[in-house]
Parts: C-alpha cells; structure tokens; sequence
C-alpha cells in the first residue's frame, strides 16, 4: 500500500500529528526509534497559546486526564530585590490566553506515550525500535527502516520529519540549518521530595553566577533548569554534579528554593546549550518538518512544546484541506514559523541577556529593569509574548528599539 504519510519519529510532535490525521481518516505510518520513552530532560511546560493549540487540536482533555498540571501564578526572584517583594507582585498566568489558567506541565515520557497510545487508539500504524536507513524524498516518497533485524521498505504520499534536533528527514532535503552562538550552559533536573513548594507557581531567579527556573509538576515534583556562564563549563560535571546544581538553587533572594535544595533527584542532569536554530523553509518536495526538526528556540522561553503543537496544528490543517490526490502547499505554515521564530528568539535574546549574565554591569542592568518594568508594564511585553505567544503583542516589541529600552534605558 502506499501510506498518506509516513511520519518518522514518535515523540510529541509526530504521534500528536499521527493520531490527528488518523482520526481525519489518513493512512498514517507512523515510526519511534525508542522502545521506552526516557527523561533526556526535554520540555515538560506548555506555554498558554500552545494550551490553546492542544484545545484546538482536542487533545486538553487527554492530556488533563493523564495528570496535566496547571501553574497559575509566576514570580520573578532577583538578588536587586527582596523576596517579599518578589512574592507580592506575582503575576497571574490565566491573563495570557481565553480559558486558559496558565501553562500545562506534564512530565515528558508520559506526555509522550499518551499521544502514542491516543495515535494508535486512532488508527495510525505505529512501529517501536524503528531504525531508520533510507529516505527517498521528492515525487515517489519512500522510507527504509529495520525492526529486529528485518528491512521494511514503505512509501507514502509524504514523508515528515519529526525525528528532532539531528534529523535525517531535513539532511536529506538538504535544508539549511541556521543557529546562532550560544550564550550560555543551560541545565535541567528532576527533581522529587520538594515538600512545601507550592505546586501552582513558578518561579525565575538570578543570583551571583546562577540563574534558575522552577517548573511544579504536581505533587512533590518539580522540573528545575539552571543557567551559568559559558566559561564555567564544568560546574556540574562528575557524579557529585546533581547535589552540587541543587545546592545552587540555596539562594538568599528566593528562600523557598531551600526545598528544591532538599530534594532528590529523580532522573539525570543534563546540560546543553542555549542557543536558538531554525530553517528559512520547514518543507521541500514530499517531506514537511515539525518541531525542533524543523529548528528550535532558546529553551530559556520554555516554548518547545508550544512550537511543536502550533506546527501540528498548522501542517494537519493544511493537510485536511488538501483535495484528495492533489499536492499539499505549506508556503503559508514556512511563512508563519519563520516570523513566529524570529520573533520568540528576540525574545530569548532579552531574556537571557536579562536573567542569565552575572557580572556586576548585568546586576545593575537586571536591578534597573525590574525597578522601570515596575513603574512601565510595556517593558516587559517580550515576555508576554512568550506566555500569550508571538503574535498577541505589538509589532514594534520585536525591534532594535524596544531591545534598547528594555537593557539600556
């Protein structure tokens, strides 16, 4: 048979996409390297506009059934402040989007064997410990893999590439990927046993060398990142690494991090860069890309999984309104993802210049800010744009002017 498509890689975006297009009637395909999802300490927060995307995509009641979190107030510690007065001004979360009372967390692993499972409820055909050899692209698209030693050949209408940062899908397009310079290390944990936290607040924080995110994901967990300079290289590194990054997060201007301190780790610590990545052009004859294949933000904006389920939701709408037999046009999703990631890395841009540089010049840069932010709310609307997503602030916000204002005003 020849498939509608063949979707390779099985994490969210792709058996989010397969479970959608099934359910559309498709023939999808739909292949996962892994035989278990692990924590490789991915996203585990969906922003409001991409809480709206899993609506429009009727998934918010799947994911709410499988412990779906919501945090509804965010608090922004700094060492220019004192924490009472961080605590006070906390900024609701269900401002940014309609019904919606702040970000989603879910733990990944299972964030992604729910949508695996909801694809096979579905229909999708879907195959596990899928090794991927061959991807022919263009008029006859096909793909190549192995399962337990055995060669599969299968072809399809289209082939997409949701197979994340190294994919194959794109190299064999042969389309450019674009990445900026790092700007620096970025770490993330799991973290079990915080008692006293309270689960429906997040919170950020800068504080000598160390800047850090807290995440609740319900209960006595909490997903934690932590940003430190690049030439520190080697912080966190050795078997002692995770105890010595929780002990980072004992900060004098946000006491409650004493309980992340105290708690466990319950997954690995990992460490990557901060840098955004993207493509001029997410498609080329007979494959369409979604998600970090497709290029990624600064996972200091915390947008990946908000990304990924705007590109679905994008590409399964111009799928469904495909006429039967004719070729899908995604010049209009190229055009909307490449000005919606232009805009979430200047975004990243200002934050990480704000929250994640620590020498006395970025101190006082941070002090000011907070002081004008305070006093002048349009400031801060880079930040909005990262909650209510890229298009919900103006224009201008997303210009040499505004990056003026906010870090040397």
């Amino acid at each position: 048979m020849t498939y509608d498509l063949i979707i390779v890689g099985g994490g969210i975006g792709g058996a989010a996409l397969a479970a959608t297009m099934a359910r559309a009637g498709d023939a999808v395909l739909l292949l996962e390297k892994s035989t278990e999802y692990e924590d490789r300490v991915r996203g585990e927060w969906i922003a409001p506009w991409g809480v709206v995307e899993v609506r429009r995509l009727g998934f918010y009641d799947l994911l709410r059934g499988a412990g779906g979190h919501h945090i509804t107030s965010h608090v922004h510690y700094d060492e220019s402040r004192r924490p009472e007065a961080a605590e006070t001004t906390a900024l609701p979360l269900g401002i940014f989007a309609e019904k919606v009372p702040g970000p989603l967390a879910i733990g990944h692993p299972h964030h992604c064997q729910t949508l695996f499972d909801e694809a096979v409820r579905a229909g999708a055909e879907t195959v596990r410990g899928a090794n991927v050899t061959d991807i022919v692209l263009g008029t006859s698209p096909s793909v190549t893999f192995e399962q337990d030693g055995k060669a599969r050949t299968e072809k399809a209408r289209l082939v997409v590439g949701a197979e994340g940062r190294m994919s194959p899908t794109r190299k064999q397009a042969d389309i450019k990927l674009h990445q900026d310079k790092p700007h620096h290390w970025f770490a993330g944990l799991l973290v079990e046993g915080v008692e006293g936290w309270d689960e429906t607040r997040q919170a950020i924080g800068t504080e000598g060398r160390f800047g850090f995110l807290a995440f609740p994901q319900g209960g006595d967990k909490i997903r934690v990142y932590g940003g430190y300079a690049l030439e520190d290289k080697g912080r966190f590194a050795g078997k002692d690494g995770p105890r010595k990054f929780l002990e980072s997060f004992r900060m004098n201007c946000a006491p409650g991090n004493e309980a992340i301190a105290d708690g466990t780790p319950a997954g690995p610590l990992l460490s990557y860069f901060n840098n955004d990545s993207w493509t001029d052009t997410p498609f080329a004859e007979g494959c369409v890309l979604i998600g970090d294949a497709a290029g990624w933000n600064d996972p200091i904006n915390g947008l990946g999984l908000s990304i990924t389920y705007r590109d679905v939701r994008m590409v399964s709408d111009i799928l469904r309104a495909t006429p039967e037999g004719a070729q899908p046009d995604f010049t209009s999703y190229g055009h909307e993802r490449a000005e919606r990631m232009r805009r979430l890395r200047f975004a990243g841009h200002l934050q990480a210049s704000l929250d994640m540089e620590f020498d006395e010049a970025a101190r006082e840069r941070r002090r000011r800010y907070l002081e004008r932010a305070a006093a002048d709310p349009s400031l801060g609307l880079h930040g909005a744009a990262i909650m209510g997503g890229p298009e919900s602030v103006p224009d201008e916000i997303f210009t040499d002017a505004h990056k003026e204002r906010v870090l040397n005003g």
